[in-house]
């Protein structure tokens, strides 16, 4: 028998993707729903495999005709294990092997990498990230994510967790007389434009974002689109932030190319001139001026496309 489809998971904090495709990576049919993370672990797993078995019976196919499922799931993992180590955005997710759970309920083969490199291998192949040797893609959503492309291949490390830019350290404040360390994906990530707008509502600050009844970073983007004070100050914040990651991951890696995906990067215009205008001030302008800064060529499927390309670089070595 002549296997001849692959299946992509792409697990987020937020929504859990996935696709079928036949072996030339070509979309047959993709699903996505919530994550509901804080359901725990089973009720994760049990999406995943409810997702799998409905892209199965969509085809019409048995688990045979399956060259194998890829995974993109949020870090840090061990890849060659199968095993989510300790994912923040994942509550429960410690040292889970995700990969073996897969292969009992299917007895497909079945392959992990981190979801910021699975959507860059996606973008190589198939995106905005075609013809380019070394890139960044970043991926900004419930988290931070990065995948690294040097000499067109993905950078993975000593460990295979490389390109963890959400838990650099950006900033450094002073709280309550003590100095208080801040992540990239703490100031600048779909979680933290939620937070910090709430808090500034608690404070008592005037704003439209009153009116919603749970204020995610969704909001604040319609906010800010309306003109209003405090989101358009949120997303300047933030966004500040994330260009001042971006500038120092281009000052390290001189790539040709920065790639932004994720569900944040859908904000408008005021997401990428922010960022490009951050980068170019803090850049030498030989890089700023060389480097693209642009939208993920796939879209929302990066990920999940990526997660097919998993099992194609895997099933080839």
């Amino acid at each position: 028998m002549i296997k001849r489809y692959i299946v992509g998971i792409d697990l987020g904090g937020t929504k859990i993707s996935g696709a079928i495709a036949n072996q030339k990576g070509e979309i047959l049919h993709c699903m996505t729903v919530k994550t509901l993370a804080y359901e725990g672990v089973n009720a994760i797993l049990d999406r995943i495999k409810m997702i799998i078995q409905a892209l199965i019976d969509h085809v019409g196919i048995s688990y045979g005709d399956i060259i194998g499922i890829g995974i993109g799931s949020p870090g840090p993992l061990d890849s060659k294990k199968g095993i989510v180590i300790n994912s923040p955005n994942l509550p429960g997710f410690n040292n889970v092997p995700v990969v073996s759970i897969i292969e009992n309920e299917f007895n497909v083969n079945t392959y992990l990498d981190n979801d910021a490199n699975a959507a860059a291998l996606g973008e190589l192949l198939f995106g905005a990230g075609r013809g380019c040797n070394n890139f960044i893609y970043i991926t900004v959503s419930t988290g931070i994510g990065c995948g690294i492309v040097v000499n067109g291949e993905i950078y993975y490390g000593k460990s295979g967790n490389a390109g963890e830019i959400g838990d650099t350290v950006i900033a450094t404040l002073l709280k309550d007389s003590e100095i208080a360390h801040r992540t990239l994906e703490e100031l600048a990530s779909g979680t933290a434009i939620a937070k910090i707008a709430r808090e500034k509502i608690a404070s008592g600050r005037e704003s439209i974002l009153k009116n919603y009844q749970d204020i995610t970073s969704k909001e604040v983007f319609k906010a800010a689109g309306k003109r209003d004070k405090l989101a358009l100050e949120v997303l300047d914040f933030c966004f500040s932030y994330l260009g001042i990651g971006i500038a120092n991951a281009i000052t390290l890696f001189d790539p040709e190319k920065v790639i932004i995906g994720g569900g944040v990067s859908k904000g408008g215009p005021i997401f990428f001139d922010k960022v490009k205008e951050k980068v170019s001030r803090l850049c030498f302008k030989v890089r700023s001026n060389e480097v693209e800064i642009v939208p993920a060529g796939l879209n929302s499927h990066s990920g999940v496309i990526g997660a097919i390309g998993i099992v194609l670089i895997n099933v080839k070595k």
